[in-house]
């Protein structure tokens, strides 16, 4: 099997409700550009992912995507992904770490469905479904916090995560404010994204970790390795880091050997696709550690992020973020939460995602290739 062609339709994503996530996502709404990414085979297999999310739009990777990548693509094996994952992080320079994420799902999508098995079979399959928890957008007061909470506590989620704020005063009100909403027996953790300096960092983990909550994520500056060692010394709530800085592999080496997080994160977005989720976490279970998955920022990340969910033992959770306005768009039908706040394993080839192409050809605005 050979490739023929890669191509990067750009579609309109219209009708985003005014969302933040904090300081990096700023508040975005209206409409943006996701990108279909399909690689074409002389067997007539055609991998996909999506690129871009409701607040990076697929056109500022997928210039570098058509430009650096494809040329190493084109008159290969497709199976022959590792070859194809080295080769593609040695222009990293010059693409982007989501557009090689998006070239691997779609080279998995493929191995799939030439193998007419889901992903996760092909990695090796550990279960077939797992918890789900939620997990906010920045909202407009601590009540807002806490009846969402409860909210989804009576549907069964496994668990809560704020996204705060961003004003360490603020941020323990709202997390003092959920815990007195849902109880002492319900999962909560807050992810501060990289918004404290080192003592305001400490003074919320103090008192998130008296509150009962299970993790504590992403404080300080998400290179602060220096400063996470010392948070780590003085809290016992477990400390979560590692989702940027972007990049592959290597990038959790330095967390690992300093001993400054107590889990490893990553998604198929921001650490180069499947291949090197799968990689990370064996090395986070190589020393005992968890490796949990962010959110991917689309829907078809999101379904790729599942399928490494299901073949590895060192994780606990699926994230779902909100609002689903903003993450979930393309599909013909979405990923679920059933009525015991399960999510289930994927059982089509590949992917194994039904792609809205109707809405796609509706909605597209260009074709790089």
């Amino acid at each position: 099997m050979k490739i023929t062609d890669v191509t990067l339709t750009l579609f309109g994503w219209d009708d985003i409700p005014a969302t933040s996530y904090g300081a990096h996502t700023g508040r975005f709404s209206g409409a943006t550009r996701l990108g279909l990414l399909e690689i074409s085979t002389d067997q007539g297999i055609v991998g996909h992912a999506f690129l871009g999310s409701a607040f990076y739009a697929a056109d500022m990777d997928g210039a570098s995507l058509i430009r650096y990548l494809k040329p190493i693509l084109v008159g290969q094996n497709p199976l022959d992904r590792e070859r194809l994952y080295k080769a593609m992080w040695k222009r990293v320079r010059t693409t982007t770490v989501r557009s090689i994420g998006a070239v691997d799902i779609a080279l998995w999508d493929i191995a799939g469905k030439a193998a007419g098995l889901p992903i996760h079979q092909l990695l090796g399959s550990f279960r077939d479904r797992v918890p789900a928890y939620i997990s906010s957008a920045v909202l407009a007061s601590p009540q807002a916090y806490a009846e969402e909470a409860q909210h989804y506590k009576s549907l069964k989620l496994a668990a809560y995560k704020i996204h705060p704020p961003q004003a360490w005063r603020e941020d323990i009100k709202v997390c003092e404010k959920v815990r007195e909403a849902v109880g002492d027996d319900y999962l909560l953790m807050l992810d501060s994204v990289w918004s404290y300096d080192y003592a305001a960092a400490l003074r919320v983990g103090q008192a998130i970790q008296d509150l009962g909550y299970y993790w504590y994520e992403d404080p300080l500056a998400d290179a602060d390795i220096y400063n996470y060692l010392e948070l780590r010394k003085k809290l016992h709530i477990p400390i979560m880091a590692t989702e940027y800085p972007a990049g592959g592999l290597d990038s959790y080496a330095p967390w690992i050997k300093e001993r400054a997080t107590d889990f490893l994160r990553g998604d198929v977005a921001v650490k180069g696709g499947i291949t090197t989720l799968v990689k990370a976490a064996h090395l986070a279970e190589a020393f005992h550690l968890n490796y949990e998955l962010h959110h991917g920022g689309n829907s078809l990340n999101n379904f790729a992020n599942l399928h490494v969910i299901m073949a590895i033992q060192n994780t606990e959770f699926f994230e779902v973020l909100l609002p689903s306005e903003s993450q979930k768009y393309g599909l013909v039908q979405d990923i679920e939460i059933d009525g015991d706040g399960m999510v289930h394993a994927p059982t089509g080839p590949g992917l194994g995602a039904q792609i809205d192409f109707e809405l796609i050809a509706r909605k597209k605005v260009g074709v790089l290739a």
